[in-house]
């Protein structure tokens, strides 16, 4: 019995080996690398030249939290606006959709098929769309609220710092929008019919039901949700580079874009690469806090 879970085991790690592999190279590997230049004073000057590579410690990360610009404070913050938001709308629009489609009528499925649209569509293709639709000068944003007297002069929605956070958030809530109700969608599949038919027998009436039952019953999936919607919110940049770049006046500025600013247009590595491991850290720990919340859900099952 024992030569036999011996076999096994060493046949699970031989599967498990190319994955293990892969993941050393392409995600360990640059990892550790990134971990390594953000102690290290790395430019445009001294990127091919390694004696020129000093190694400063922590200085990269204390001029980014007080720099003169200090500008990574306001993109943390901008982050988490922009994340919050957006998965409150994402969650409660998608939650409302999956209980839609749950029931079964006409058109239910195609319906269902012409909402993943905005989830299918390629993030930069939606950013140019929702562009375009902001556009001050014939956007059709615009010109529905002129249509309905919201506005008399057609607004700067992505040159205005005020308005800039919240034409990103719509794009952006826009295409979460079928990811949490497919999710959804899954979890509500898993509740026997029979309970809401006991529910209707004890008289429980649809609010009910929906809390007493269907909530409780599709926690897992809802804790799922919430957290890769985080994950996946947090560490956008293609939606919003292509919209606003960060702008205007640092107002859209996130964690990712700001990175790939400090690297790709400053040419100042080490600290476009401290940027970025701060970025890993929160979601590292948010990580962590579902893997915790998915074992608890495990020994209380």
């Amino acid at each position: 019995m024992k030569r036999r879970n011996h076999i096994s085991l060493r046949a699970g790690l031989l599967f498990a080996l190319p994955a293990a592999v892969y993941m050393l190279i392409f995600v360990g590997y640059p990892m550790i690398q990134n971990f390594i230049l953000s102690f290290k004073n790395v430019d445009v000057y001294t990127f091919s030249d390694t004696a020129k590579q000093s190694f400063v410690g922590f200085s990269n990360y204390t001029e980014l939290f007080a720099g003169e610009e200090a500008i990574l404070s306001t993109a943390i913050i901008n982050t988490l606006i922009f994340t919050v938001i957006s998965i409150f709308f994402q969650f409660f629009i998608g939650f409302g959709l999956a209980l839609l489609f749950s029931k079964k009528f006409k058109g239910s499925s195609f319906f269902r098929g012409v909402t993943t649209i905005s989830w299918l569509l390629p993030v930069t293709v939606a950013g140019l769309l929702f562009k375009f639709m902001f556009a001050s000068k014939g956007g059709i944003i615009n010109q529905l609220f002129m249509s309905l007297h919201l506005t008399h002069a057609p607004l700067e929605w992505l040159l205005d710092p005020k308005l800039a956070m919240a034409a990103i958030i719509v794009a952006n809530i826009w295409i979460g929008i079928p990811f949490n109700m497919m999710l959804l969608i899954t979890g509500l599949t898993t509740i026997p019919e029979e309970i809401y038919e006991s529910s209707k027998l004890d008289g429980a009436n649809k609010f009910q039901t929906l809390f007493k039952i269907t909530i409780p019953m599709i926690r897992p999936a809802i804790m799922s949700v919430l957290t890769l919607g985080f994950v996946y919110t947090f560490k956008v940049f293609d939606l919003v580079w292509v919209m606003t770049k960060g702008g205007p006046i640092n107002s859209t500025e996130l964690v990712s874009t700001y990175a790939y600013k400090l690297s790709f247009e400053q040419f100042q590595f080490s600290k476009g690469a401290a940027a970025a491991n701060i970025l890993f850290l929160i979601l590292f720990v948010v990580g962590i806090f579902y893997i915790k919340l998915i074992n608890d859900e495990e020994e209380v099952m």
